[in-house]
């Protein structure tokens, strides 16, 4: 493959699939992989995202403004990129409000890290997960731009902002968010909550789906299952918030959620 072709079908790429894609090329043998990529750099055709770390730039387009596509530079800021929590969700066209910040699940030690207006945070997989050897389970991987995208499903994003509410944008954005899917298989939830094995996170998803019974066509069965790991004394949803206690799951709720205060604000 011959650069020009690699470029047009990777809008953003590592330094190893360039290497990788290239060593066949011997169109220009003159030139070793750096020297070519330093040249299209310099050209405006590429630009250097860090180290490692490149963005096809299109053709007619000012490399010093293009913006790569956010989602293609998260999911290749390491090689086990998910994008998770709040992100996911808008990903997925499913977030109330629109965020800058791209949140992304990988076990390397990426530094967050601000590029062109949009700030990408890394999250070290729940070590439940990584005991289990599950960190992907309700992960899909999507096409975008002609890439494979790795990201958390509807399911799996449901669990993760309610135990992560910071990584979600706060409990309005939460709820609001979360109430505007149209379908979730509960069994996923479920499963998946179960098997992070923190009983606050099962209360929360627990109180979740039992506040939107009829909406998700949510079953005895869902609700029981997280019922019987809800925590054995009261614990506070979110840590030195006040609230009401909930019997049914011992949980201390924000009166904000309770009351659904956001919808008296409208």
């Amino acid at each position: 493959m011959d650069m020009r072709t690699f470029l047009s079908r990777n809008p953003v790429f590592t330094r190893s699939q360039a290497d990788e894609a290239l060593k066949g090329d011997y169109s220009d043998v003159r030139h070793t992989s750096n020297a070519r990529l330093a040249y299209h750099v310099r050209a405006g055709h590429v630009i250097q995202i860090q180290r490692g770390l490149y963005a096809s730039v299109p053709t007619g387009q000012d490399a010093t403004a293009f913006v790569p596509d956010p989602w293609l530079v998260a999911a290749n800021l390491a090689p086990d990129a998910v994008i998770a929590y709040h992100a996911a969700l808008q990903f997925h066209g499913r977030a109330y409000s629109l965020s800058d910040e791209i949140a992304f699940l990988s076990d390397r030690a990426v530094r967050t890290r601000e590029y062109r207006g949009c700030r990408f945070r890394r999250v070290a997989y729940p070590k439940a997960l990584r005991l289990a050897e599950q960190e992907q389970f309700g992960v899909q991987t999507v096409d975008r731009q002609g890439l494979d995208v790795r990201v958390s499903s509807l399911e799996r994003a449901l669990v993760d902002m309610l135990e992560r509410p910071d990584l979600g944008g706060g409990w309005e954005e939460v709820w609001r968010s979360l109430e505007s899917v149209e379908y979730y298989d509960l069994g996923l939830v479920v499963g998946y909550t179960l098997l992070l094995g923190n009983a606050t996170t099962a209360a929360k998803v627990g109180l979740f789906l039992e506040q939107h019974r009829e909406q998700f066509r949510v079953d005895e069965e869902h609700v029981a299952r997280l019922r019987a790991v809800r925590p054995a004394q009261p614990r506070y949803m979110e840590p030195g918030t006040s609230g009401r206690l909930d019997p049914t799951w011992n949980l201390i709720v924000p009166r904000s959620i309770l009351d659904r205060a956001w919808e008296a604000e409208t």
